[in-house]
């Protein structure tokens, strides 16, 4: 049997409240055996770009990223948040390393082709070097990656933090039983983003396509359940999207082929 792995990845708003992160944080330590988390920082990004005149730009949830915004997200993702999420994992006695694709060569991306839309620096990961982050989990380390890429020739990537995730589940699920957990403010996917009673307990493909043509289902959820779904596809154990209390008491929002479950 496959040693279980626990893969976690947190979003932008939780980074920016204190409290949340403590609690999230203190809920991913406390998770038995291996481990390992992605960060995004996406609004501490926003906050960063128009205090230097440059103007976010996004689309479907995605950054478009030219060059002077690439600096920011490095200096962001890579610096400032990759570093507090590490010290604050070593206080709870959580044995973190920070880490960037192109530590190790851990993550090697291309960067997106052009088609309608133009996403700049944005990357697309290739490959995921399992060994690396196998010898550190074995080493009883809790990888820590930001969401920043590069393409084996010199070049820094932006790369969705939900897409490494994704992509580090499905590449880690051929050595172990991997778990993906999307952690974010909501305790789930709703159907009322202002109902915390209306989430969705258990999400399929066809439900899923349904929400996302009557616009219940929205901007950033959008490549962020693609990408949950992806991994589901290609072998992860299992994906679970909601805010940490509602994942500590499996009342998340739960992606499966079929709703057919009982309650």
């Amino acid at each position: 049997m496959k040693e279980p792995l626990h893969l976690f990845k947190i979003g932008g708003a939780i980074l920016e409240d204190p409290e949340a992160l403590e609690e999230t944080l203190g809920f991913f330590s406390n998770l038995p055996g291996r481990k390992l988390l992605v960060h995004g920082g996406g609004r501490r990004a926003n906050q960063m770009s128009r205090q230097l005149s440059i103007e976010p730009n996004m689309h479907e949830g995605r950054r478009i990223t030219d060059s002077a915004t690439l600096e920011v997200v490095v200096m962001v993702y890579a610096g400032l948040e990759n570093k507090k999420v590490v010290a604050l994992l070593q206080a709870l006695n959580c044995n973190a390393i920070g880490l960037s694709g192109a530590d190790g060569n851990v993550i090697l991306a291309e960067k997106r082709p052009v088609k309608a839309i133009d996403y700049g620096y944005v990357g697309d990961v290739k490959k995921v070097n399992t060994q690396s982050i196998h010898t550190l989990l074995e080493a009883g380390l809790a990888p820590v990656f930001c969401a920043i890429t590069h393409n084996g020739q010199g070049q820094l990537l932006n790369t969705n933090a939900d897409t490494i995730a994704a992509e580090l589940a499905i590449a880690l699920a051929g050595q172990y039983q991997a778990s993906l957990y999307y952690c974010f403010e909501k305790p789930g996917v709703m159907t009322d983003i202002d109902d915390v009673h209306s989430v969705i307990r258990y999400l399929d493909p066809e439900l899923y396509t349904a929400y996302r043509e009557q616009g219940i289902i929205a901007e950033g959820m959008i490549p962020k359940l693609d990408n949950a779904f992806r991994a589901l596809k290609a072998g992860v154990a299992s994906v679970h999207i909601g805010d940490r209390k509602s994942l500590a008491l499996g009342r998340a929002t739960q992606l499966v082929w079929t709703t057919e479950f009982p309650e």
